[in-house]
């Protein structure tokens, strides 16, 4: 991972643009965070991205095929395996950028929790997280301070 020349986070594209960057593409900024150059899609449920929202890796009906470039923020199309945290409103099939690592401040509060817990789409709503409850859940983020929202992101790349 590197820093990117021309890396705007907040830019997106249409399908009909195609992609800025390969898709996977992963990415640095000077104060340590880390993001990674996706497509969005909306799911069965047409759930629209928000920045700020927590976006899952693509799962049609939950059944993954190891794409690991293609997420969504409707919990019932993934696998429950988190992704990132949406930089911008993408559009359903553009690109844009989600952040991976580092301190976030989430759009929408937790489902529940409290700093410290280790926090885990399962269990969660569409673009939210929620405390991990089993050591089998996937990981994904850690509350820093719930009440604000701030999470410490620990997606996989």
């Amino acid at each position: 991972m590197s820093y990117i020349i021309g890396m705007d986070l907040t830019d997106v594209r249409t399908n009909a643009q195609g992609p800025a960057f390969a898709l996977g593409t992963v990415g640095r900024t000077s104060d340590g965070k880390q993001y990674k150059y996706v497509q969005y899609n909306s799911g069965a449920g047409a759930v629209a991205a928000v920045a700020g929202n927590v976006v899952y890796y693509y799962a049609p009906s939950g059944a993954s095929a190891g794409a690991t470039t293609v997420v969504t923020s409707d919990l019932s199309d993934s696998a429950a395996v988190g992704a990132g945290v949406l930089q911008a409103v993408i559009a359903s099939t553009g690109y844009g950028w989600i952040q991976t690592r580092g301190s976030a401040t989430l759009n929408t509060a937790l489902t529940a929790g409290a700093d410290g817990n280790a926090l885990t789409p399962v269990g969660a709503t569409d673009g939210t997280l929620d405390v991990s409850a089993l050591v089998t859940d996937h990981h994904c983020a850690v509350a820093v301070d719930a009440s604000a929202k701030i999470v410490m992101c620990l997606f996989p790349d």
